[in-house]
């Protein structure tokens, strides 16, 4: 895996550093060569117990922190660093990109999709496998192996990356002992699978790229959010903006993985329950409660029924004029949520036959 290091400084905090994980892996009983661009912060205990793996929402990046190139403050900066939420100066802080992640065409952001080259020289385009959470996950593993820990000290992420995060809970919740699942549902429902991604499809076959975001931004704002942040700025030029790093085959290539999005298929409601209690399993979700992606009445109903079934799972919501990508700013009720998830005690001690040594050099 290769990296590189920058130093800390008094106001950024502790050291980034920048890595690519390379593996040949079978996804859709495919061998791909796939490279994912990372992104860490702060720095990794002695014990390597204080790993936090946070996972990108749709559109996102591996810059969940810090500042991009051009000083754009990283997606979720609001809520890691040096005394925030999501502490840098006590937890390791990780962040991958997935698959076909949709900003693949900045130069920085390293990801294997559609646009990647097959190895006969040509784009994957349409051969490229249909991926799910499933292979995402398996990938993330190998990204916790290479770094030599046992496990997550948490997995957390908004939106997509709540999707990301619940994955863990439902395939190996013994190595994310804590997770934070932030505007996300246990399953695509019908929003998603009979209205969103059809309106996508048509979006992108009428207009391209531009009509896509825009019906995604449209979504993730909502109607109040879209009117206040550009009330007086001019969202044209928004849209144009991001459509210099975006990809059209991977923008519909994430929404497809998407409708694959169901906890049930992992395995039955009343077995994760079991699986979760025998754990010890932390669960947080929090949600927006007007979202135009995940209604909250998908997980305030699972909550409900993971609560009566003994799970420690803490539900939580909160009002933003943004609707669903009010998950991006400093909602008190999150940044309370999250520090409370982090700091909470090991329910069950790691297995010892689920130890990982040796640690790499690299990490």
């Amino acid at each position: 895996m290769d990296q590189h290091t920058e130093a800390g400084s008094a106001e950024a905090g502790p050291a980034q550093a920048h890595f690519v994980l390379r593996r040949e892996a079978v996804i859709g009983g495919v061998t791909v060569p796939v490279e994912l661009g990372a992104h860490s912060w702060g720095r990794l205990s002695p014990a390597r117990d204080n790993a936090v793996l946070v996972c990108h929402y749709y559109t996102g990046t591996m810059r969940a922190a810090g500042a991009g190139p051009d000083g754009t403050p990283g997606w979720w900066d609001a809520l890691i660093g040096p005394g925030r939420a999501i502490d840098t100066e006590r937890y390791f802080v990780v962040c991958m990109n997935t698959l076909s992640n949709v900003q693949v065409r900045d130069p920085d952001v390293i990801s294997t999709g559609p646009d990647s080259r097959h190895p006969d020289g040509e784009p994957w385009g349409e051969r490229f496998p249909k991926w799910d959470f499933g292979d995402l996950h398996a990938l993330q593993v190998e990204l916790m192996h290479e770094l030599g820990l046992a496990r997550w000290h948490a997995v957390v992420g908004p939106s997509l990356g709540g999707i990301q995060a619940l994955h863990w809970a439902a395939r190996t919740p013994e190595l994310a002992p804590r997770v934070g699942a932030i505007v996300t549902s246990p399953a695509a429902g019908p929003v998603l699978r009979d209205a969103f991604y059809p309106l996508l499809r048509g979006a992108a076959a009428s207009g391209g790229l531009e009509e896509a975001l825009r019906l995604i931004s449209l979504l993730g704002f909502g109607g109040d959010g879209l009117e206040l942040t550009f009330r007086e700025a001019d969202f044209s030029e928004y849209l144009r903006g991001r459509m210099a790093a975006c990809s059209l085959p991977h923008l519909l290539d994430i929404g497809r993985a998407v409708l694959t999005h169901d906890l049930a298929a992992v395995a039955p409601q009343g077995e994760l329950f079991r699986r979760w209690r025998e754990s010890g399993l932390q669960l947080l979700t929090v949600n927006a409660t007007v979202d135009q992606f995940f209604p909250v009445a998908e997980m305030r109903a699972f909550a409900r029924d993971s609560q009566a079934a003994g799970v420690q799972h803490t539900h939580l919501e909160f009002g933003s004029p943004l609707g669903h990508l009010g998950c991006l700013q400093a909602a008190p009720e999150l940044c309370a949520g999250l520090r409370e998830l982090l700091a909470a005690p090991d329910a069950r001690p790691l297995p010892p036959e689920l130890a990982y040594l040796p640690a790499p050099e690299s990490a």
